[in-house]
């Protein structure tokens, strides 16, 4: 069977798959928290919003303290799950330089699948709501999202030659997700609404199943492995994993010169940051729909997810046109903070149906600093350390969105009662943070020449990090 060099599919389908059951998780663990809190079943109303029905002060102190357990319950999920996911995100992607690219895709894939097992048998079943936990801390042990994009952004940054083409190529990977998870997130609402709970995991399964047959017997690998023979007889015998990936990312930083590097951990303050205080407000979107004065039945919640992740649509052309025009970088990624900044400001002070569709416009450019920032930092590294690079990314982007999750659930337990929206308000005062560091690369990485390396390559025979730069070349043009 021939094989193919296109990772876009996985990433499309798997985007598909999560996002038909993503906004399911948080709806059924809050339906079946307020059936244990109220002794009731959960109402469901066809009009556009079920605190219409019932104002009274005892159902709003329902709402208020099903808000609180629910958010709980996600924050003990991220707390369990961090940890041995991130411990086999930075293991796997920075062995990726050796090992293949693959192996970064599937194991995160068989976690996933195994999840929404288990997720199917608490709903058909009906059984302990506390094993959704047990079930994420299992799929952690395979990797996580963070293992999967790693793996996906080290594919494309191995095929990709010219830095227009990588950039353009990973913002292309990121509307990929966008536009898939935008049609699961509409056909969410229907489907629960017509088959309820189990039927949407059955095809998330599914097609999880599909995206597992893909990977292994159509992907081709990008990392040619040599031949045992070769290995055995003409090379000295090779490190083990885990000494292969922290001397990866130690050559990473120790082999740059001190302006490189110097960039290099400004660029990954500046992605970290902004991530944290994106995520974190994001993470609370669904439970602020659920909440009072709002109570959005699973349409309007499907229709709201959807109009979300046009933002990845909307990005990927406000990348590629910013990039076609010559527009520099930093300023593409000042667009993006802006953006989300702004967007966070009016979600914080939304009360009605209309302004909290009206709140996704300011946001659309908000997904642009991602594959920019990544671009900018690929560029730096030799081609050799693409897979330390992608593992450290992913790394620090899931320990950043699982720290800003159980943070920002924790705030929002706290103040759902006095100020729900009080957490899209600090998630904009924190897109300060990201402002301030891109400040100082703008000063540092812009107008000022790059002096070329003088330091030895990490190995005989490979490329020097700095030979891709011109000496009259700007760094992060």
């Amino acid at each position: 069977m021939k094989r193919l060099f296109l990772v876009e599919p996985v990433v499309a389908l798997y985007a598909f798959s999560s996002f038909l059951i993503y906004p399911l998780v948080q709806q059924y663990v809050y339906r079946r928290l307020w059936q244990q809190l109220t002794n009731t079943t959960y109402p469901v109303f066809d009009n556009t919003s079920r605190c219409s029905t019932n104002s009274s002060s005892s159902h709003s102190s329902f709402h208020q303290e099903v808000q609180k357990e629910a958010s709980l319950f996600s924050l003990y999920t991220e707390l369990f799950s961090t940890v041995p996911s991130l411990i086999v995100t930075l293991m796997l992607v920075a062995y990726s330089d050796r090992g293949g690219r693959k192996i970064t895709i599937i194991m995160p894939l068989i976690g996933t699948m195994l999840y929404t097992l288990t997720f199917l048998a608490v709903s058909f079943f009906e059984l302990n709501l506390y094993l959704l936990i047990g079930s994420s801390i299992l799929s952690s042990l395979f990797g996580g999202l963070g293992t999967f994009l790693g793996g996906c952004f080290a594919y494309i940054a191995d095929l990709c030659e010219d830095d227009r083409q990588k950039t353009l190529r990973m913002a292309g990977v990121d509307m990929m997700i966008g536009l898939l998870s935008g049609v699961a997130a509409i056909s969410t609402g229907y489907f629960l609404r017509a088959a309820g709970f189990n039927w949407p995991f059955v095809t998330s399964a599914l097609c999880q199943c599909l995206i597992l047959f893909y990977a292994i017997f159509i992907l081709e690998e990008t990392v040619k492995k040599p031949p045992r023979d070769a290995t055995t007889l003409d090379r000295a015998p090779q490190p083990s994993a885990l000494k292969q990936m922290l001397y990866g990312v130690y050559q990473m930083f120790a082999g740059a010169s001190q302006r490189c590097r110097s960039v290099l951990i400004l660029l990954i303050l500046i992605f970290t940051s902004f991530s944290f205080a994106y995520m974190g407000g994001v993470s609370l979107v669904t439970l602020y729909e659920l909440n009072e004065p709002l109570c959005w039945t699973e349409i309007l919640i499907g229709y709201g997810s959807a109009l979300s992740t046009t933002v990845f649509l909307t990005s990927f052309v406000g990348v590629s046109v910013f990039t076609y025009c010559g527009m520099p970088k930093l300023f593409i990624v000042l667009i993006g903070i802006l953006s989300v900044l702004s967007g966070m400001i009016l979600l914080g002070f939304t009360k009605t149906t209309l302004v909290m569709f009206l709140v996704r416009v300011p946001m659309f450019l908000a997904i642009m600093p991602f594959p920019v920032l990544r671009s900018m930092m690929s560029k730096i590294i030799s081609k050799s350390e693409q897979g330390a690079l992608f593992a450290f990314l992913s790394f620090t982007e899931s320990l950043t969105n699982n720290v800003a999750s159980a943070v920002f659930n924790s705030i929002y337990a706290v103040t759902v009662a006095w100020y729900p929206g009080f957490v899209f308000l600090l998630s904009a005062g924190l897109c300060a943070i990201p402002l301030f560091f891109l400040g100082v690369v703008g000063l540092i990485g812009v107008d000022v020449p790059v002096e070329k390396e003088k330091t030895e390559p990490a190995h005989s025979g490979e490329e020097d990090p700095a030979e891709h730069l011109n000496e009259n070349t700007p760094l992060l043009s």
